[in-house]
């Protein structure tokens, strides 16, 4: 059972407690990621993220690790562009020391200055990894494109530049502003006992700032954008990209089962004609990026450099037939099948549970019982999946981004 208790400190917990488990997995989530930063700022929620296991006031870095190893735990965290999250695993019985070493990370990290300056060229490298990476360049690109005038075009890692003028005295700024008490849960799954979890992070987070200011932005109004970048490569990475929906969208079930018919597994459309049948790409796929306010639905393809503009026309030739034709209850049923195989897979780890319900309470304020998200899934109509097809169905709505090895008129591809 889920349940949800607001502190007196005014922080929200939200509890799935598993008894037959042994193990319990902790998350403090924070509702701060790079849409709250400013160009001047930007990859700051990243940076801090990497300085909370740099030290604190009574634990240096290794002994941070120590004490996690200790307890037989598993640390991590990650930053996105809508939150951040610090999470362990570890045995049930350890769940009160796992809590601790979290909450003296959060609240007590010292951010060294020596410690940030070496972290910052960590970073640096992580920069050039991603850059490196043409796939997740790609992706990243189109991000910008579709949701250009929006702060969701951000980058989450920020560049070299931004990185080398953020001090320590913005980062404390920073974290006042947005790690209040308002934007912070508790997430809990596993096999803990509630009462003794909420006292320990009641008497913690009380000197925390009350509430942070939202943020107003003047949205630019939406149109297809082109972008080509040329590196030395041995293959053509391509991204397709639209305006989708909100995460508590009506149509979110409708548009996530799309995607999976359109390229979310390997007997999904654009897989089985590009792939299979053109033999024109190894990795081929699509993806449903949502969010809290917007989002937007991407195809993917890595080509060989003289079969981008085959590889357009079957992505182009797939669209079509979806206006056309719309999808066959076969596939429906096989989508609704394999996307609830994936969320049970999903659950049956308390990771899994704790990031499920922490995120949607962060970013949503709201949380979906499993039962709810299945019977969302079955429910979804023939109907219900045409009306999202208008969505994603229109090549002239599409952005498009080519990293490549040689200059070429993308827009011309796309429309011609």
């Amino acid at each position: 059972m889920i349940k949800s208790r607001t502190l007196d400190c005014g922080v929200r917990m939200i509890m799935e407690e598993i008894p037959y488990v042994q193990s319990v997995a902790i998350g403090i989530w924070v509702r701060a990621g790079s849409v709250d930063e400013s160009k001047k700022n930007s990859g700051i929620s990243h940076y801090i993220e990497h300085m909370m296991f740099k030290g604190t006031d009574k634990r240096s870095a290794k002994a941070i690790a120590e004490d996690v190893d200790k307890i037989g735990g598993q640390i991590n965290a990650f930053t996105g562009k809508e939150a951040t999250c610090y999470y362990m695993k570890t045995l049930s019985t350890n769940a009160d020391k796992a809590s601790e070493i979290l909450l003296d990370m959060f609240l007590n990290s010292n951010f060294d200055k020596t410690e940030l300056k070496k972290e910052k060229q960590v970073i640096c490298e992580e920069i050039k990894m991603n850059i490196d990476s043409p796939e997740d360049d790609a992706h990243d690109t189109i991000c910008e494109l579709v949701f250009k005038g929006n702060p969701l075009s951000k980058s989450i890692i920020g560049t070299p530049t931004s990185l080398a003028g953020i001090s320590r005295n913005m980062i404390m700024e920073y974290m006042s502003k947005e790690y209040t008490k308002d934007s912070i849960v508790v997430s809990i799954a596993g096999k803990f006992d509630e009462d003794v979890i909420c006292k320990l992070f009641e008497g913690r987070l009380a000197e925390l700032n009350p509430s942070k200011e939202e943020k107003r932005y003047e949205e630019q109004p939406y149109e297809p954008r082109y972008k080509v970048k040329v590196k030395d490569i041995e293959q053509t990475h391509l991204c397709l990209g639209t305006k989708g929906i909100s995460l508590d969208d009506e149509r979110y079930y409708a548009f996530v089962l799309l995607n999976n018919i359109m390229g979310g597994s390997m007997s999904s459309r654009l897989f089985q004609n590009i792939r299979e049948e053109k033999g024109l790409a190894y990795s081929v796929y699509s993806m449903a990026g949502c969010f809290s306010e917007m989002g937007y639905y991407n195809i993917y393809a890595g080509v060989s450099h003289d079969k981008i503009r085959a590889v357009v026309e079957g992505i182009k030739d797939e669209l079509a037939i979806l206006k056309k034709t719309g999808v066959t209850p076969e596939e429906l049923s096989t989508a609704k099948e394999q996307m609830k195989g994936g969320f049970i897979f999903s659950q049956e780890n308390v990771n899994g549970r704790m990031s499920s319900i922490g995120k949607n309470l962060t970013i949503l304020g709201k949380v979906y019982t499993p039962e709810e998200i299945i019977s969302g899934l079955d429910t979804v109509t023939m109907d219900q999946v045409k009306e999202a097809s208008k969505l994603i169905y229109d090549i002239e709505n599409y952005c498009a981004v080519a990293v490549t090895n040689h200059k070429f008129d993308l827009k011309k591809v796309m429309l011609s």
